[in-house]
C-alpha cells in the first residue's frame, strides 16, 4: 500500500511544504547563480524515469560551458564555478527537483536517474531500478555516493526497490540530510572517480569498474 499510493501522496505534500519553507533560500541561491553565469540559474537534462520514461531533471547550475581549442566542453572541475562548488557541496543544486517531484516524475527516495545513453548497458537484472520513481537522494547515495563502482551502485538500487518501505524511506532522507550538511562524499567531477557507464561496459572490463587516479 506504501509503495504503490502512500509514497506519492507522501512525496506531494512533502515536496509542496519544501519548496513553502526553503523559498528564500530557492530565490537567493537563483539571484546569486543568474548574476555568477550572467544568465539563467537552471540546468536541465533528460533522464529516463519509472519504466524507462525520458523526463527533463531540473537542477541549479554549477558550471560554465568553457570548451577548449576544438570546442569540447572541458572536465567538470575546470568548469564548477566558486559559488558551484558550495552549492553542489551542500547539495543545494538539488532543491529544483521537488518541481520534478511534484510533476510526478521523481520521487524524494528512489534510485537516482541516470543518463539516457546507458539505458542499453544496463543488465537485465539491474533494469529493476526504473520499476519505481527515480529519486532525489537514495540507497546508494547514502551509501558512498560517487565513490561506488557501478555494481555496487546498482545492487543498493536493487535492495532499494526489492525492500521498499516507510521506514527505509524516512531512514534515506534522514542520513541524506546529515550528509548534506557535512558535504560528504561528494565528487566535483565524477568522472574523475569512475568511468562512465557506457564506456565501462564497452570495455568489458569486468565485473568490477575500475576507479581512476584522481
Amino acid at each position: 500500500m506504501y509503495k504503490s499510493f502512500f509514497k506519492r501522496l507522501i512525496d506531494f505534500f512533502v515536496a509542496m511544504m519544501g519548496l513553502l519553507i526553503i523559498s528564500p533560500i530557492f530565490l537567493l541561491v537563483a539571484i546569486m547563480l543568474w548574476f555568477d553565469f550572467k544568465g539563467t540559474p537552471f540546468f536541465k537534462q533528460q533522464r529516463p524515469g519509472m519504466n524507462e520514461k525520458i523526463f527533463s531533471i531540473i537542477k541549479f547550475k554549477t558550471m560554465n560551458n568553457n570548451t577548449d581549442a576544438n570546442g569540447k566542453l572541458l572536465p567538470d572541475s575546470l568548469r564548477i564555478t566558486k559559488l558551484g562548488r558550495f552549492i553542489r557541496k551542500t547539495s543545494l543544486d538539488e532543491i529544483p527537483q521537488l518541481f520534478n517531484v511534484l510533476k510526478g516524475d521523481m520521487s524524494l527516495v528512489g534510485p537516482r536517474p541516470l543518463l539516457p545513453s546507458y539505458l542499453p548497458y544496463y543488465k537485465e537484472d539491474e533494469r529493476i531500478r526504473h520499476s519505481v520513481r527515480p529519486g532525489i537522494t537514495g540507497l546508494a547515495q547514502v551509501s558512498g555516493r560517487n565513490y561506488l563502482t557501478w555494481e555496487e551502485k546498482f545492487a543498493f538500487d536493487a535492495e532499494y526497490v526489492n525492500n521498499l518501505t516507510f521506514r527505509m524511506d524516512f531512514q534515506i532522507l534522514s542520513k541524506t540530510v546529515k550528509k548534506a550538511l557535512s558535504g560528504q562524499d561528494v565528487a566535483f567531477d565524477a568522472d574523475e572517480i569512475v568511468e562512465r557507464l557506457d564506456d565501462y561496459r564497452k570495455n568489458n572490463v569486468g565485473q568490477k569498474s575500475v576507479l581512476k587516479k584522481v
